[in-house]
């Protein structure tokens, strides 16, 4: 059976730096068919001609403006002619073989829409990175959280996680995505700019019939915060405002409206932590986030999820904030299995 093609989709902006230390892994990757194409948000600081340079087998695609992670992505897809396409960070380093577990964890099953590999940190090998680790879930109030990963907490990998099975949403800092699928439900929303996209994304195949998937065999290695470091008011505003859209997006109103409460409860908390710890700029930015989320959700009006649709609530119904900060949770496995209400999770 030949390999079915892919194409992989890096997305850059002023990163040459970033793009020399991880581009020359993914050139070496050992699939018999990939392409690379480097969607290049207008950098100025050389990058592009650097690759042409040193790289000449890579695509280069050149973007007018800074059009950010899913404009950036969504303007390359037209470039890409792969079965699957891989949405992957620049600042991702990735062994020769991984791509193999991704595209054989979808490749004969139509079903599965979309893998992640297992995220580690770069600089810290044996343990799991914020933005991905072994698959994501959310709570019964929108909160993502990864296997691997519980707000600021990252475990060391000691295997606890290497069974490939479906979850909620996968990374989009590594990220599989069958084609025909990204076709029928539409690709990234560029309303979110950045953060937050891929669980929307996810969501949306899962409405769809679709299935998501991690294939731990595969394991990359990512820096992290080459958009924004985690400190950023600008991320805060991101992901809190991004994290309400997705929500009424993708709960029937009915849902929405019981959930609303509740994350208002939970961002209520959040905002008196950063106030204690004299953190102004984050509180304004999660204030402004609530006012900006309220003003674009005219946007969604017409595409909410209708009652006769079929509904696709949160894996996991427990509170995540409550299981970490009031029951001193701080693990994935810590969480109790009876509160996940999970798919059939056939092999």
């Amino acid at each position: 059976m030949s390999a079915p093609p892919v194409s992989i989709i890096i997305v850059t902006w002023n990163a040459k730096e970033l793009v020399q230390t991880c581009l020359p892994s993914v050139v070496a990757t050992d699939y018999p068919n990939f392409e690379i194409i480097l969607a290049d948000n207008a950098s100025t600081d050389g990058t592009a001609a650097w690759v042409a340079r040193e790289h000449p087998e890579v695509k280069i695609v050149r973007h007018p403006g800074n059009w950010l992670f899913c404009r950036g992505n969504n303007a390359a897809l037209p470039h890409a002619s792969g079965r699957f396409v891989v949405l992957l960070n620049n600042d991702v380093e990735v062994p020769p073989g991984w791509l193999h577990p991704l595209v054989e964890a979808a490749a004969g099953r139509p079903d599965v829409a979309a893998v992640q590999p297992k995220l580690l940190q770069y600089d810290d090998r044996g343990r799991f990175e914020y933005a991905g680790g072994a698959g994501g879930f959310l709570d019964r109030a929108g909160y993502p959280f990864t296997r691997g990963r519980l707000f600021e907490t990252m475990e060391r990998d000691r295997g606890q996680y290497d069974d490939p099975r479906d979850v909620f949403w996968a990374t989009g800092a590594a990220l599989l995505l069958r084609r025909s699928a990204l076709d029928e439900v539409g690709p990234l929303d560029e309303r979110f700019e950045m953060h937050m996209e891929e669980i929307d994304l996810c969501w949306r195949l899962w409405r769809h019939g679709y299935r998501v998937r991690v294939a731990p065999e595969s394991t990359v290695y990512h820096i992290g915060g080459a958009s924004l470091p985690q400190s950023s008011p600008r991320k805060t505003y991101y992901n809190y405002r991004n994290s309400l859209l997705m929500l009424y997006k993708n709960l029937p109103p009915s849902a929405w409206r019981q959930t609303l409460p509740l994350r208002v409860a939970c961002d209520v908390a959040a905002l008196g932590r950063v106030l204690a710890q004299g953190r102004g700029r984050e509180a304004t930015a999660i204030l402004r986030a609530y006012r900006d989320a309220f003003r674009m959700r005219r946007h969604y009006h017409d595409t909410r999820p209708a009652p006769a649709d079929p509904t696709v609530l949160p894996f996991y119904r427990g509170l995540v904030p409550a299981d970490y900060f009031l029951r001193g949770r701080r693990t994935f496995a810590d969480l109790p299995r009876s509160r996940f209400v999970l798919p059939d999770d056939r092999p």
